[in-house]
C-alpha cells in the first residue's frame, strides 16, 4: 500500500481556494450584519437590545434548510447544488439591502440564511470529498481563514461603505461579490460525484439512512459538541459592536480597525491551527483556543470596563478571533472525519442545521437576557443608551466554552477507534 500523500496537488489547490471563496461570501453575508447593528438600527428604529433577532432570524432559517437538505442534497452534483445555494444566497443578501423595517429585514435574512446554510455544508462536504484525511487540517484551515478574510477585508470595507453612503451599500456589495465568486466556483470546480457512485453500491439511497446516521452515538456526539462551539460564541459575539460602542463608549469609527487587526490574526492563526490538527490532533489545539477564548471573555466582557482606549480593544479582538479561530478550525476538522462519504452532504446538512439552530438559539437568549436601558439627559449631560446584562452573557459563553474540550477527546478517541484496522486472528 503506497503511503498518504505529504502535500496537496495544484488540482487540489484550486479547489480548497475557491471554496474559501464561496465561503469569504457567506460568512461576510452574515458577519457584516453584527457590527452595522447599530446603524440599521438607527435607520430603521429597532431597539439595539433586539439586534439578536436579525441575527436569530439567518441562523433559523439556515438550521430549517440544513434539516431539509439532509434528506436530499447527496442526490446530485456536489457543484450543481452549490451554484443553486449561491443565487439564492446573493437574493436574500440583495434584499437585506432594501429593507424599510424589521419585519422586511428579518424576511430578507430568512432567505439569505435558507441558502447560505447548504451552502456551508456544501463546501465542507466538497472539501471532504477531495482532500484525504491526513491533508484535510490545513486545507480547513485555508477554508477557514475567509472569516478572517471577511473580518480583515469584508467588515471594514462595508464599515467604511456604511459610512461613505449608508447601511444599505455593504448588503449590495456582498450581493455582488457573492455573484462574482459563485460563477468561478461553478466554472472551476469540477463535477462532485464521486458520493453519487459510492451510493450505488451502498445504503445510502435507502429513505431510512438519515435515521440510521443519526443513531449512531459518534454521530450524535458529534452534533452535541458543534452545538455547544456555537452557542458558546454567538451568545456573545452579535453583541459586541453595540456593547462597544454603548457601554465603552468606543468610537464607531474605529470599529473597522479592530475587525480589521483581529482578522489579520485569526488568519494566520488558523493556518497555523490547521497544520497543528494535522500533527498534534484537535483534542490538543482546540482545548488551548478554548481556554483562550475564556480567558479573554473573563478579563474584558465579564469583568467590569468604564473606559478603554482603542489599544486595549484592538489587543481584545486580536486574542479573541485568534482564539475563536484556533478552536472553529480544530472541531471543523474532526467533524468533517465523521461520516462516511456517501452520506457526507447529509451529515454537513444537519452539522449546518446544528451550528446555525445553535447560533439563534444563542442569539435570541441574548436578546432575552440583555436589555437597553436608556439614562436621559442630566447635568449638561445628553441622554444615552447602554446594554445591561453584559455580564450575564460572558458567563454562559465562558460555561459553554469549559465543555468544549471533553467533547473534542470524546469525538477524536471514537473516530481514531472506528479508523484502527481490524486485529489480525492469532495462529492457530
Amino acid at each position: 500500500m503506497s503511503p498518504p500523500p505529504d502535500r496537496l496537488t495544484p488540482r487540489q489547490w484550486q479547489i480548497v481556494l475557491l471554496i474559501a471563496a464561496v465561503q469569504f461570501v457567506n460568512i461576510l453575508d452574515f458577519v457584516i450584519v453584527m457590527p452595522l447593528g447599530p446603524d440599521f438600527a438607527k435607520a430603521l428604529h429597532v431597539p439595539e437590545s433586539h439586534l439578536g433577532y436579525v441575527g436569530g432570524a439567518y441562523t433559523a432559517a439556515a438550521c430549517i434548510a440544513g434539516l431539509l437538505g439532509s434528506f436530499f442534497l447527496d442526490r446530485f452534483d456536489r457543484r450543481k447544488a452549490l451554484a443553486v445555494a449561491m443565487l439564492g444566497l446573493v437574493m436574500g443578501t440583495a434584499a437585506g439591502g432594501f429593507a424599510v423595517d424589521l419585519p422586511t429585514l428579518l424576511a430578507a435574512r430568512i432567505v439569505a440564511g435558507a441558502f447560505g446554510g447548504p451552502a456551508t455544508s456544501l463546501s465542507f462536504s466538497i472539501i471532504a470529498d477531495a482532500i484525504p484525511g491526513n491533508l484535510r487540517g490545513r486545507a480547513m484551515g485555508t477554508v477557514m481563514g475567509a472569516f478572517s478574510l471577511a473580518a480583515v477585508v469584508g467588515v471594514p470595507m462595508g464599515l467604511w461603505l456604511a459610512e461613505a453612503i449608508n447601511w444599505r451599500a455593504p448588503f449590495l456589495g456582498v450581493a455582488l461579490v457573492g455573484l462574482v465568486v459563485g460563477a468561478g466556483a461553478i466554472f472551476f470546480i469540477p463535477p462532485m460525484t464521486g458520493h453519487l457512485v459510492a451510493g450505488k453500491h451502498s445504503a445510502s439511497n435507502d429513505p431510512n439512512v438519515v435515521f440510521t446516521m443519526l443513531s449512531n452515538p459518534l454521530v450524535q456526539l458529534s452534533y452535541l459538541m458543534t452545538i455547544v462551539v456555537m452557542m458558546a460564541g454567538f451568545v456573545l459575539i452579535p453583541n459586541i459592536a453595540s456593547y462597544l460602542q454603548l457601554n465603552l463608549g468606543f468610537p464607531r469609527s474605529a470599529i473597522k480597525y479592530a475587525y480589521g487587526v483581529g482578522g489579520i490574526a485569526s488568519f494566520f492563526v488558523t493556518q497555523l491551527g490547521g497544520r497543528a490538527v494535522d500533527k498534534f490532533g484537535s483534542f490538543r489545539v482546540g482545548t488551548i483556543g478554548a481556554l483562550l477564548v475564556i480567558g479573554v471573555i473573563y478579563a474584558f466582557f465579564y469583568v467590569p470596563h468604564h473606559d478603554v482606549g482603542v489599544p486595549l480593544v484592538l489587543l481584545v479582538f486580536v486574542l479573541f478571533m485568534g482564539a475563536q479561530g484556533l478552536r472553529n478550525v480544530s472541531y471543523n476538522t474532526l467533524t468533517t472525519k465523521v461520516p462516511e462519504p456517501a452520506i457526507r452532504a447529509r451529515f454537513q446538512s444537519f452539522q449546518s442545521a446544528a451550528q446555525h439552530g445553535a447560533s439563534a438559539v444563542a442569539a435570541i437568549a441574548s436578546a432575552q437576557i440583555l436589555t437597553t436601558v436608556v439614562v436621559p439627559a442630566h447635568d449638561g449631560v445628553a441622554e444615552r443608551s447602554y446594554l445591561e446584562g453584559m455580564p450575564t452573557v460572558a458567563m454562559v459563553s465562558m460555561g459553554l466554552s469549559l465543555i468544549v474540550p471533553l467533547m473534542l477527546y470524546v469525538v477524536e478517541r471514537g473516530v481514531r477507534a472506528r479508523s484502527k484496522p481490524p486485529e489480525a486472528p492469532a495462529p492457530t
